[in-house]
């Protein structure tokens, strides 16, 4: 009775992490105790399947509207269980690792989703076990601890009571045999091929390309008080996490696999697969290294006197400390200068004192309209050259009249000069008679005759 309780919490958490997860390819969580003989660990596995149909077809007459489920759970009482707890041990010693699986449970749910331009299928596989080996040396002052189980991937079928989990086209194969048979001998079925019980990149993922930080909480006296497992009292607690896209872990982006069959109609068929995401907790200090291949982890009940690391790897925490003291003391000086610039500063009137200054007109008037500019200078000769008019670089265009001549003052009473003036030129010589007085200073011979007979 408590086993089938155990069963379907399994199924029913399996399908609240469908709804509520993001869609990742493998998900791993775990939690080594190095001082325990046996430690949990959870993975789950997803992958979605696309059958587009934008021209109609039979693909479309067959699917669309179509909807069906299949899922289950079982232990490792079950035929199916075993033989794929059986093919993961098989696959971590072929990693290398000594760790092994001793208890599996199994839940997967398949779901498909027909429409009108496509069809889904949702593939959920969810393992939960407990590992055990692990731990490699042990002495009473630190642990070797194998951390090269973490590629739990197999690649051929595996059959739970009849239904197969493991390759997504034999799904199809079993619940729509029509599908099946546009895909089998294409490419689509080697797309759908592709197993989904599969985490080699979590595996090929340095952990030293991880986030590392560790928990000192347990090391506490009082920790015990506040409901501390007591698997971690008295220890730090390690954790290594993976699954960002950075420069550091390189980029990560979702594995979309396409086929185009070309039948009745035009169809497409996409598997995708979101980048692997993983959480590795270790109860005690943990460092990572090498051995013969082999990624382990030393590891030591409380944190090395003087370590301090980021979630970056490697970091002495006194440098970080000194990086923030340099800053704040920075900041202070800035402070300080500025309210030192700000005393400092003047209040009023700066430059030159008003009262060195004289104003003097510029403009000048042109028939009777008279502008309003002008400038200012300094009453005395101080920096001149900076204060000097720029007026004075250009000399005034002025129209100047000569002064008027004797003769011309003298030709005003003549009447030969009158004439000019007015624009009808006389000349006394043409005409014969003079119209000037004896004043008359005119060249003319008959101008000079009448002035001296009037003289």
């Amino acid at each position: 009775m408590s086993r089938a309780v155990i069963l379907t919490v399994l199924l029913v958490g399996l399908v609240v992490f469908g709804t509520t997860s993001p869609a990742w390819a493998a998900q791993l969580d775990a939690r080594i105790n190095p001082n325990a003989d046996e430690s949990p660990f959870a993975i789950n596995y997803l992958k979605t399947v696309f059958i587009e149909y934008p021209n109609g077809g039979q693909l479309f007459d067959v699917l669309r509207g179509n909807e069906w489920t299949v899922a289950g759970v079982a232990d490792s009482s079950n035929p199916g269980v075993q033989d794929l707890m059986n093919k993961l041990n098989q696959k971590l010693s072929d990693d290398g690792s000594h760790a092994k699986i001793t208890d599996l449970n199994v839940a997967y749910e398949f779901f498909l989703k027909g429409r009108n331009i496509n069809t889904s299928i949702d593939y959920k596989v969810l393992l939960e076990g407990t590992l055990s080996g692990y731990v490699i040396t042990k002495d009473s002052q630190r642990s070797l601890v194998d951390l090269g189980w973490r590629g739990m991937t197999v690649n051929d079928e595996i059959n739970i009571d009849g239904v197969e989990i493991n390759i997504p086209i034999n799904m199809l194969r079993d619940q729509e045999p029509e599908v099946y048979a546009v895909f089998a001998g294409t490419e689509a079925e080697q797309v759908l091929h592709r197993p989904i019980i599969n985490a080699d990149f979590i595996l090929q993922q340095p952990l030293t390309n991880w986030h590392f930080l560790f928990d000192p909480t347990g090391i506490n006296v009082d920790a015990g008080t506040f409901g501390l497992d007591e698997s971690i009292s008295g220890f730090v607690v390690s954790s290594w996490t993976m699954g960002e896209s950075s420069i550091r872990e390189g980029r990560q982006v979702e594995r979309v696999f396409t086929a185009e069959i070309d039948a009745d109609e035009r169809y497409v068929v996409r598997s995708v697969q979101s980048s692997d995401t993983a959480t590795l907790s270790l109860i005690g200090f943990g460092s990572i290294d090498v051995l013969d291949g082999l990624e382990i982890a030393g590891v030591t009940p409380t944190t090395p006197e003087g370590y301090g690391t980021t979630s970056t790897g490697d970091f002495p925490i006194y440098i970080v400390y000194g990086m923030a003291g340099l800053a704040a003391v920075a900041g202070i000086a800035f402070f300080f200068v500025s309210s030192r610039s700000l005393k400092n500063e003047k209040v009023g009137q700066q430059g030159i004192d008003p009262s060195r200054l004289v104003g003097y007109q510029t403009s000048a008037s042109s028939g009777g309209y008279q502008t309003n500019r002008g400038e200012a200078q300094l009453k005395d000769e101080t920096d001149y050259q900076q204060t000097r008019s720029v007026y004075e670089n250009t000399a005034p265009q002025e129209t100047t009249t000569p002064p008027p001549t004797m003769a011309n003052r003298e030709e005003a009473a003549c009447g030969c000069a009158a004439s000019a003036e007015m624009g009808s030129e006389c000349d006394c010589e043409m005409q014969g008679s003079c119209l000037c007085d004896a004043s008359c200073g005119c060249a003319a011979e008959i101008c000079k005759e009448n002035a001296q007979s009037m003289s």
